[in-house]
C-alpha cells in the first residue's frame, strides 16, 4: 500500500504504462484525520495532496454545477504535471428532454473546462436509468460532441444506465464515433467491456469496508492485469460483453482510466494507491 504520509509538495505518483488510477472527487470528510489525508492538513490543500498520491481524479461536482473557467485554472495549477482529471458533464445537459438541442449548453461546458489544459482527460456523459433515450435523438447528440477545443483533443466516455438501451446497436453507434463506453463494475448498472474507442474508462464500485484496501489483494491483482492488457491493446476475457472480443489484439496502445467510485467510499483512495503500487511493481 502507498505511504499515505507523503508530503503534499512531493512529486506526483507516476502514471504506469498509460494507465491512470484514481477516485471520484477529493472532498470527503471521512478521508480526513488519517483515513487518507493526514491529520491537520488544511482542506484547501486536499487537491494538492490527492493529486500527488493518485494519477487521476474524476470530477463529480460538475454534474451538479459547472464551474467558472478561473476555478478550473486554479485546479490545474494545484496539480502536478502528468496528473489528469476526468469530469462528468452537467445533468442539465444529459437530462434534457431533447438531447439534439443541447449544442449551446455543450459548448458552454466545454469552453469552460478546457481551462484545465493538459490536465483535462475524458469527459463523462452519464445517463441515468430513468432517462429513456430515443435512438435517433441520441445519435444526433453524439454528433454534437466536439473532437477538439482550443486546439486540444477531447475524449468522450458514455455511461448509459438504461438496460433497455444498452445493446449491440448502441455499442456500434458509439464505436462509429470512436468514443468509449464506461465499463461499470457493478451489479446495479449495465456492465460490458466491449472496446468502442481508443481508450478505456472503468469505474470500479465494489469496494467494501471490511478490507483496508477496499478490494482484496487478489482482486487488485486482477484489475492490474486487466488494465495492463487494455493498455497494451488486448482485451480481458473474464469480463461481461455484448459481443465477442476482437480476434487479435489491437497493435496500438491505449490510455486506460480506472476509478474506484462508490461502494465503501472511505476505502477508495487506499484501493487506488494499492492498484498504482501493483502496476508499478509489474513495470519495474
Amino acid at each position: 500500500m502507498s505511504d499515505a504520509k507523503r508530503a503534499p509538495d512531493e512529486p506526483a505518483a507516476p502514471g504506469v504504462d498509460r494507465i491512470r488510477v484514481g477516485v471520484g472527487g477529493w472532498t470527503y470528510a471521512p478521508w480526513r484525520a488519517g483515513m487518507f489525508y493526514p491529520a491537520g492538513l488544511a482542506q484547501r490543500r486536499e487537491l494538492e495532496y490527492a493529486s500527488r498520491h493518485l494519477t487521476a481524479i474524476e470530477i463529480n461536482g460538475t454534474y451538479y454545477r459547472a464551474q467558472k473557467p478561473a476555478i478550473y485554472a486554479k485546479w490545474r495549477d494545484e496539480t502536478p504535471e502528468g496528473f489528469v482529471f476526468s469530469a462528468k458533464a452537467p445533468r442539465r445537459i444529459v437530462e434534457s428532454r431533447t438531447l439534439a438541442n443541447t449544442g449551446p449548453q455543450i459548448d458552454d461546458f466545454i469552453n469552460g473546462i478546457v481551462e484545465l489544459g493538459d490536465r483535462l482527460g475524458p469527459l463523462v456523459w452519464q445517463f441515468t436509468a430513468r432517462h429513456k433515450l430515443d435512438a435517433e435523438d441520441f445519435a444526433k447528440f453524439l454528433d454534437l460532441l466536439p473532437k477538439k477545443a482550443n486546439g486540444r483533443r477531447l475524449r468522450h466516455a458514455l455511461d448509459v444506465r438504461d438496460p433497455a438501451f444498452v445493446d449491440s446497436a448502441y455499442r456500434d453507434l458509439v464505436r462509429s464515433h470512436g468514443m468509449a463506453t464506461v465499463f461499470t463494475d457493478s451489479d446495479e448498472e449495465p456492465s460490458f467491456a466491449d472496446i468502442t474507442g481508443d481508450f478505456v474508462y472503468a469505474r470500479l464500485m465494489r469496494s467494501h469496508a471490511d478490507s483496508i484496501t477496499g478490494y482484496e489483494r487478489g482482486a487488485i491483482k486482477d484489475w492490474a492485469r486487466r488494465a495492463s492488457l487494455w493498455a497494451s491493446g488486448g482485451e480481458p476475457d473474464d469480463l461481461p460483453r455484448i459481443g465477442p472480443p476482437s480476434a487479435k489484439p489491437d497493435p496500438k496502445q491505449r490510455d486506460v482510466f480506472v476509478f474506484f467510485i462508490g461502494g465503501a467510499k472511505e476505502r477508495n483512495p487506499c484501493a487506488a494507491m494499492t492498484l498504482i503500487d501493483e502496476l508499478s511493481s509489474h513495470s519495474a
